[in-house]
């Protein structure tokens, strides 16, 4: 296991199975276990395309977190999966991409960002917001010129510093300067607490829930529908998710 720190509450856990390959497809989770304090879920946040390793970034809130961030390169965890849905690249094959993120959420956004790369020619244009509260919090800083190379990046924080030089406000405020064509255009969105408010305005913009994907993975536990905690409607986010399109959950109260 190696260890690198992307903001002062999150960390990416770079894990090598001890024999075999590991493969997976973006927007897909695993457990990650520490023996004696517990597991958690995490979506993938690495390129499925590499099957010698695989990566989660995770941010420190509670104790299973916590001791996760205590571990340090060449420790060893527990590891289950990959389980869950993914997100469908072969929909997006000729068409545009929408990807947007806040926070932590950004995490599963990145397996898909690498995974869309890998096979650029197949995609059309590809843009993607990030939002943070503030710069210092911003993740994958090292990442974000080399992704500028293939898709377009656009970055904002909600308050500035004496550092910060580009656009400021939450993310959703980016679709007043970025120009966004819904037809036929696939948009992918995680971060709590922006997810509900991004889908409100790609609707505004005119594009189709079904295009609309969501990866819910903050409301799950066990990942295998025992402990009840993900379920929403009738779905349950570990089993049915976590990533699900719009049109599947808009009648549901309080999806998010």
């Amino acid at each position: 296991m190696k260890v690198k720190e992307e903001s002062p509450d999150v960390k990416t856990f770079t894990f090598k199975l001890e024999e075999g390959e590991f493969r997976f497809k973006a927007g897909q989770f695993v457990e990650v276990s520490v023996f004696g304090v517990g597991e958690a879920p995490f979506t993938l946040s690495s390129s499925p395309f590499d099957t010698e390793k695989f990566e989660v970034s995770i941010m420190r809130v509670g104790s299973v977190t916590s001791a996760i961030h205590r571990k340090k390169e060449g420790d060893v965890v527990g590891i289950r999966g990959p389980y869950g849905t993914h997100f469908p690249l072969e929909k997006c094959e000729g068409k545009d991409v929408t990807i947007v993120g806040g926070g932590i959420g950004i995490a599963p956004l990145r397996s898909l960002i690498y995974a869309l790369i890998h096979e650029r020619e197949k995609y059309g244009n590809i843009k993607v917001l990030y939002g943070a509260r503030e710069p210092r919090l911003i993740v994958y800083k090292d990442l974000w010129d080399e992704f500028k190379k293939h898709v377009e990046v656009y970055l904002t924080v909600d308050f500035a510093d004496e550092t910060w030089k580009g656009h400021v406000g939450v993310v959703t405020t980016l679709f007043d300067v970025v120009e966004i064509n819904p037809k036929d255009n696939m948009a992918f969105v995680c971060g709590p607490p922006i997810i509900k408010f991004v889908t409100q305005k790609l609707l505004e913009l005119g594009f189709a829930p079904e295009n609309i994907h969501l990866s819910l993975e903050r409301m799950m536990k066990c990942g295998i529908r025992k402990c009840g905690h993900c379920n929403i409607g009738k779905y349950y986010v570990c089993r049915d998710g976590a990533v699900f399109t719009y049109d599947m959950i808009k009648d549901i109260p309080n999806p998010f």
